[in-house]
């Protein structure tokens, strides 16, 4: 059976972890009240040292059936929880106390312990309460806002509906039953980096919104020329046509098309004219389309998804500690002999946590409409989105293959080496063919297997630790790696790349033409580009569409609005520049022949292949730079363009790094001061980062010394080694700057070390960067995502 303890740590949100019942330290507390109790006699002997005689547990025994008899008869309401108003930031806030004067008529240590125990027991009740109290006003308000935002969402359709009913048929009188809501429409003019003056394209001239207008009148006049509101209603729509007050669709530019057109638009507003095929309504100078409208809803429908899902955590919050404190009362009475619990949990009841009916009536509020507005009455389909349901996968299953694979990657690689050895590979006759052709590709998929397996100890660590990356990545549960789901990728893909390395080796000593065998590793790499792209439901096709979705932000940055999961692929990219440069040498390699020439100086020494080899170090670092810039032009923080400026550092650094080596290192040349310089410049402004804002160290202030106030690992000096091996690994460069007397193959040997060093570093330093940003999480109370609203209250000039 689970102890509570361990369930509650099991099931608890941890964003809200310091908001729970501290169940752990009130256990303590009833530890020290049960060991107060005890009889305090023992026999001491000569020395000092205490004994019991072998009647002592007989002693013990009579003394619990005495204690028990005696409480017996003791009244259930031995306490009393007193409710009382306190001050409180301005605010009259409600507060609980506990009566302890008939609990017990001696003053001695035992109620010392126990006034302790309740004092705590009372803290933490008017904490939750405090906490529940809170996050159910946001989400009342929040619910608020959400129907001003859907009323706005069914007017604008509305509106849309009339104009597409009055373009199919201009001349019937009964296109519509009910004049549009143009009080309801007024996106702005330009706004930043927001798709609100995009759609110049759809815009109306006065004279067509006029005459639009006028028809719309007429077709009121012929249908209410019998009645006597006739003159009223054409007063109203004419007035509602020019309203006081507007409201502004502001749909976020997150796509390179949104942003380039809303750039585009801004500058040429005034003089592009307005395409007549699309769908709008305009008033005054604002407008609206049906791609808008159709984006608005989609915000919308999100927003209530995320309000739905903070409704049921605090749900689920008010009942796990209603559990956590009938466990600990029922504790205490253990204990205590006494029958404290029944009015301390009849208080609790009738406290706000338990007894508000706000989050469940909200809840059933939400699916309804949920269902109606979006999920065309159809409560199955609205349920999925509301509650999806998480597959429950074959772990033990999974676990078996990645033994099973890791059992054949160590088996054939033994075989590969022993080969490798027989055929004499790497002496020279040969070395050079196999080092410039074959290797490059399968040093690309050991080093993309050595970081999946990083990935998935990170996965591990982030797990066994609460750290809730699913959230800070915005992937869903459902469908995102576990650490065995990355175990078994990078197990089955270095299998897979190890068995080919042994099947390339036996068919080139079995005599087959070199051309032919040196193919293999072309035909394994376009293999792994099919499966990437492959659309059929296989081998985590969620997974590698979410991989390509990302890279695609990158390669696009700053076009695509920047998210977390984003700029932390790009930070993974900087550190395999080693793998993208060996791409490129594969990629030369196949492309031009060699592999059946074996001439390799256009690989080494070709114009073209050095200027890539200066593209190819800086696209990394220019990504995230352009991220960077991104975000600051989004947030304003100039903190982004400071973060800006260690990625320009750092290509500027391998751009030197990359001219030296080209130089054939020469130390007397100017380069290498500039490389030393650069470099210093670059690894120091990188270990800033990385202790400082990354992973929040470095805290003068701490009351853990140089590190910061939380700690998820319990060791501290963990924080010390991993600060001291993150500048150990930082300086690897020094490497390539001193160059070491050894040869050809000894050389790509060790760029090919420190090229995995870099990636342990790098998922070393993963592990920290999610701390970081899961504290931040737990310091604000964030444990749903944030959803912008598309609709705006405005003023209007008309």
């Amino acid at each position: 059976m689970v102890k509570f303890s361990k369930e509650l740590e099991g099931q608890l949100i941890p964003e809200w972890r310091d908001a729970y019942l501290s169940y752990r330290e009130l256990k303590r507390h009833i530890k020290k009240i049960k060991l107060s109790r005890l009889p305090k006699h023992p026999r001491q002997d000569m020395n000092g040292d205490y004994s019991l005689s072998i009647f002592e547990p007989v002693r013990l025994a009579a003394w619990k059936i005495c204690d028990k008899f005696r409480n017996s008869d003791s009244q259930t309401d031995v306490i009393q929880l007193r409710r009382s108003k306190s001050l409180e930031d301005g605010e009259d806030q409600e507060v609980y106390e506990t009566d302890l004067s008939q609990l017990f008529s001696q003053e001695d240590e035992v109620k010392l312990l126990v006034r302790i125990f309740f004092e705590k027991l009372d803290e933490e009740h008017n904490k939750i309460n405090q906490f529940y109290k809170e996050r159910e006003s946001e989400v009342v308000e929040k619910a608020e806002i959400l129907k001003k935002q859907l009323q706005f969402l069914m007017d604008n359709k509305q509106v849309l509906s009339h104009i597409r009913l009055q373009k199919n048929s201009p001349s019937s009188p009964n296109f519509g039953s009910s004049p549009p809501s143009w009080s309801s429409v007024s996106p702005p003019r330009s706004s930043n980096y927001s798709e609100s003056s995009i759609e110049l394209a759809e815009n109306l001239s006065h004279d067509q919104i006029s005459e639009s207008t006028d028809e719309v009148i007429a077709a009121l006049d012929q249908r209410n020329s019998s009645t006597r509101n006739y003159s009223e209603t054409k007063t109203k729509l004419t007035k509602q046509a020019k309203p006081k007050m507007g409201v502004k669709i502001d749909i976020p530019a997150e796509t390179p098309t949104r942003v380039i057109a809303a750039l585009t638009s801004s500058l040429w507003e005034d003089l592009v004219k307005i395409s007549p095929k699309k769908e709008y309504c305009r008033t005054g100078d604002q407008l609206i389309n049906r791609k808008k409208v159709q984006s608005a809803e989609k915000m919308i429908r999100g927003a209530y998804v995320e309000l739905y899902r903070v409704l049921g955590l605090l749900k689920a919050y008010s009942s796990m500690n209603m559990m956590a404190f009938t466990k600990i009362l029922k504790k205490f009475d253990k204990v205590s002999n006494q029958h404290a619990s029944v009015n301390y949990l009849q208080a609790v009841k009738a406290s706000p946590f338990i007894s508000s009916d706000k989050v469940v009536k909200l809840m059933d509020e939400v699916e309804s409409i949920f269902i109606k507005h979006f999920a065309s009455n159809d409560r199955k389909k609205a349920m999925k989105f509301l509650r999806p349901q998480h597959e429950k996968k074959a772990s033990h299953m999974i676990t078996f293959f990645v033994g099973l694979f890791t059992g054949c990657f160590v088996s054939l690689f033994t075989i590969y080496a022993i080969l490798a050895h027989l055929s004499r590979m790497f002496s020279p006759p040969t070395e050079i063919a196999y080092m410039d052709g074959v290797y490059p590709v399968f040093s690309v998929f050991a080093l993309l297997s050595l970081h999946l397996f990083m990935y998935g100890c990170n996965l591990f660590m982030w797990k066994s630790k609460r750290i809730n990356y699913n959230f800070i990545f915005g992937f869903s549960p459902n469908t995102s790696l576990k650490y065995r789901d990355a175990f078994l990728i990078c197990t089955t893909l270095m299998t897979i790349v190890v068995g080919a390395m042994v099947v390339h080796l036996l068919l080139r000593a079995s005599g087959v033409s070199p051309g032919q065998v040196d193919a293999i590793p072309a035909i394994l790499l376009l293999f792994f580009l099919a499966l990437l792209i492959c659309p059929l439901d296989i081998f985590y096709r969620t997974t590698r569409y979410c991989f390509i979705r990302i890279i695609r932000n990158i390669f696009f940055s700053p076009f695509y609005k920047v998210v977390l999961v984003d700029f932390f692929m790009a930070d993974q990219l900087t550190s395999q520049i080693p793998l993208l440069r060996q791409m490129e040498s594969a990629a030369c390699y196949f492309l031009e022949g060699s592999f059946r020439t074996h001439h390799y100086e256009t690989c080494r020494n070709g114009r073209l292949f050095k200027d890539l080899s200066y593209v190819i170090s800086f696209m990394p670092y220019y990504w995230r730079a352009m991220q960077c810039a991104r975000r600051w032009f989004d947030s304003n923080d100039v903190e982004h363009l400071a973060n800006m400026g260690k990625y320009v550092s750092a290509m500027v650094a391998a751009g030197a790094r990359l001219t030296y080596d080209h130089k054939n290192h020469d130390h007397h040349s100017i380069w290498f001061p500039v490389v030393i310089v650069t470099s210093v410049v670059a690894t120091v402004y990188q270990c800033y980062w990385d202790f400082v804002k990354d992973w929040g160290l470095l805290k003068q202030n701490s009351k853990n010394s140089w590190l910061r106030d939380d700690l998820i690992l319990k060791n501290k000096n963990i924080y010390y080694v991993s600060i001291a091996l993150n500048v150990v690994l930082r300086v690897a460069w020094v490497e390539s700057v001193l160059k070491l007397n050894v040869n050809d193959v000894q050389q790509r040997l060790l760029d090919f070390v420190l090229a995995s060093l870099e990636v342990i570093r790098r998922g070393h330093w993963n592990f920290y960067r999610l701390e970081n940003e899961h504290l931040n999480n737990v310091g604000n109370y964030r444990a749903v995502k944030e959803v912008p609203l598309p609709f705006h209250e405005m003023d209007s000039d008309g």
